[in-house]
């Protein structure tokens, strides 16, 4: 006898940015998996993976706000991270088969000589245990069966690098780098210019962009909460947008502006345009915009040559402006 299908679950249209803290051992998707059933989410995407070995702040999108994900994709990150000197390993982290061992005769003042070396715009050989693609496979794929293929050095950049402690033969550092930066790559290149070798032990991501551990909630946390205090936990969407300048539009302006069309600054009132003010010509500003009656967000627009340009809608302040 066929069993009867339980009813589904209505998913809601829901709007807002998410600050996980991710634990150990859970992979970005399924962190987003989890949340989104949570709150019975419609839509919803993270802003970049954080490794399964890795905890830390893991910002997930909902509705409209998966809209400016990619703006935290290439954002600066800050990491605590803690590496194991004396021992290389195959992954690089303590997952890895131990490759080989070699005395730590360091102190404080050698890492710190060390470190100095790593500061700035540096150049990364991405690790073969790593989900970059060579001719459509994943790396990890070809070194899971054993082969090492040719990477090509990539520059990223080292905004800070500071040393936290060290009880050798582990060392805690944090660092706040740019987009496609390997910390595990990083702490393998410290231990090789400190002559010893090391591998990656610990890692914890405590900032995206603007956006920092402050206020961020655990998976476990939101499952003991309430739907009304766990809806609570969602930021709007513009927080996403924090470090843009914003401007204001009137009801006229903002019904062209959700219409696509291209404003001309000067025809605006200085005083909802005074973040862009005065701009250098030539100049390039992407601004979060505004509806002036209500504070609605609108989207977000490209401020050039004295013409802002719409860029990425809301769809809901449209909605809401036609009605």
């Amino acid at each position: 006898m066929k069993q009867p299908q339980r009813p589904r679950i209505p998913r809601r249209a829901l709007d807002g940015v998410l600050l996980l803290d991710k634990g150990i051992g859970l992979s970005s998707n399924d962190a987003l998996i989890r949340a989104k059933r949570l709150f019975l989410a419609q839509k919803a995407g993270h802003t970049g993976t954080l490794d399964p070995l890795a905890s830390g702040l893991l910002p997930l999108c909902f509705g409209e706000a998966t809209k400016f994900s990619q703006d935290l994709l290439d954002a600066d990150k800050t990491y605590e991270a803690t590496m194991r000197l004396g021992i290389r390993t195959s992954t690089g982290d303590a997952e890895g088969e131990v490759l080989e061992t070699r005395p730590v005769e360091v102190d404080s003042a050698r890492i710190e000589a060390a470190l100095v070396r790593f500061r700035g715009p540096i150049s990364q050989v991405p690790p073969m245990y790593s989900a970059l693609k060579r001719d459509g496979k994943p790396l990890y794929e070809y070194a899971r069966a054993g082969q090492v293929v040719e990477r090509a050095a990539r520059e990223v950049t080292i905004h800070a690098l500071d040393l936290l402690g060290a009880v050798l033969p582990d060392v805690t550092f944090r660092v706040t780098c740019s987009k496609g930066t390997y910390v595990r790559t990083l702490a393998e290149d410290i231990g090789a210019a400190l002559g010893c070798g090391a591998h990656l032990v610990a890692l914890r991501r405590t900032g995206v962009g603007a956006l920092t551990l402050d206020h961020a909630v655990t998976l476990d946390a939101l499952e003991q909460m309430e739907s009304g205090a766990r809806d609570a936990c969602l930021r709007p969407v513009d927080a996403l947008l924090s470090t843009f300048p914003s401007v204001s539009l009137g009801p006229i302006e903002a019904k062209r502006f959700l219409q696509g069309q291209r404003l001309r600054l000067a025809d605006l009132p200085p005083e909802r345009t005074a973040p862009l003010a005065p701009q250098a010509p030539g100049a390039d500003t992407r601004v979060r915009v505004y509806r002036g009656e209500d504070g609605a967000l609108l989207g977000v627009a490209r401020a050039e040559h004295g013409v802002l340009a719409p860029e990425r809608l809301i769809v809901t302040a449209a909605t809401s402006a036609q009605t």
